[in-house]
């Protein structure tokens, strides 16, 4: 596993290296081009879900105590987990949908086109599974069946936002400019002030030296990692394909890179100034940590669903507004429970795209000449 995951890595950050220089010129335009700020706040809340709230003060611990880990400080190394280098993906996918997948229409193939949807399905539920998971680490004595009712109710609210693609866009930008806020409070709250925000923030400096190590799994939590992306890649480039406004190829790459990678790289440095002068964040700190990752997860999910259901045909115009706010309730809070009672990984799912990804470059190997000639 570790083997073919690595072997992917490196092949998806190559093609986005070759991508961004051979063809740096192509200018990437979607079905629904949008400014530049809306787009970043689609791809951002799109692209990320309720982890990135919730797992940083958790996975700091587990860094500092894990000798894998040694080679760096936890701060640089969950900014490697989730920021810059893996943003990558994204690229490589989002200029794949909005330049050679309407000339090759690789993903009407059935069978790639099923699995692709599948993943969708099953990795839009593990966003959900995982606010399950990890509620009762931020509201204290939560009670099982509250626990279940508001997964299950964010999972129906998110449903209800995918109806129409203006929800979509005005969820994404005010979820980003919610996500600001809370940096902003929690930072405030610390009196860390700018000197201690800056002096936590050099501690990423670690990462962009050891950037080579985390194109293979460090350990058996970075590989989830991994394969998280990836189960994420395919979907989310096929997502926010459509919201590119005209950007070069390489204009799109240090966009990718760059732009999500700040927002992620402040917050993860506010909470770590706590984690390293142990204060603790405060409850009302907390609750609203669960609010804006609240705002995620829907963001996450109807992006998803909206995204799903198109591929498949299973729209508001076919179905009725009932029928479709119902089925996707229906299938994905069942997936939920699946992820929370059986065995079911992620990992399985990042797997599946892994191979999405092995056939799709088989196939534009063997139609090359119908693409140059495109």
């Amino acid at each position: 596993m570790a083997l073919i995951l690595t072997v992917a890595v490196v092949a998806t950050l190559l093609t986005a290296l070759i991508l961004a220089s051979y063809w740096r010129n192509v200018t990437c335009t979607g079905e629904l081009p949008a400014s530049l700020f809306t787009f970043v706040a689609i791809l951002f809340t799109s692209g990320l879900d309720v982890g990135l709230i919730m797992f940083p003060l958790v996975d700091f611990q587990a860094y500092a105590d894990e000798a894998a880990y040694a080679f760096s400080n936890p701060l640089a190394l969950e900014f490697g987990f989730w920021g810059f280098l893996v943003w990558g993906f994204y690229f490589t996918t989002t200029f794949y949908f909005c330049i050679v997948e309407p000339r090759l229409k690789l993903f009407e193939i059935p069978l790639i086109k099923w699995a692709n949807n599948i993943v969708i399905i099953g990795t839009c539920a593990f966003t959900g599974y995982l606010f399950l998971l990890y509620l009762p680490d931020y509201i204290e004595a939560i009670s099982a069946p509250v626990k279940y009712a508001l997964v299950a109710g964010v999972v129906l609210v998110a449903a209800a936002s995918s109806t129409h693609i203006r929800y979509v866009r005005l969820l994404s930008v005010g979820s980003t400019w919610l996500f600001f806020a809370l940096i902003a409070g929690v930072w405030w709250s610390s009196d860390m002030g700018v000197t201690g925000l800056a002096s936590s923030m050099a501690n990423i400096g670690d990462y962009f030296t050891n950037l080579h190590r985390y194109v293979a799994p460090i350990t058996d939590y970075h590989q989830f990692y991994l394969f998280w992306w990836f189960a994420w890649s395919i979907m989310i480039g096929q997502f926010v394909a459509r919201f590119v406004g005209g950007l070069k190829a390489w204009q799109l790459l240090l966009t990718l890179l760059i732009v999500p990678s700040i927002p992620i790289a402040i917050w993860f440095s506010v909470l770590y100034y706590y984690f390293s002068n142990e204060l603790v964040v405060s409850a009302g700190w907390r609750m609203a940590m669960v609010v804006v990752g609240t705002i995620f997860v829907v963001n996450s999910l109807d992006s998803l669903i909206r995204l799903y259901t198109r591929n498949i045909g299973m729209t508001v115009e076919r179905l009725g507004t009932v029928k479709y706010v119902a089925g996707n309730w229906l299938v994905l809070f069942g997936l939920v429970l699946l992820y929370q009672f059986t065995p079911l990984k992620i990992e399985w799912f990042g797997l599946v795209v892994v191979g999405i990804y092995a056939a799709v470059y088989w196939l534009i190997a063997q139609r090359r000449q119908q693409l140059v000639t495109a």
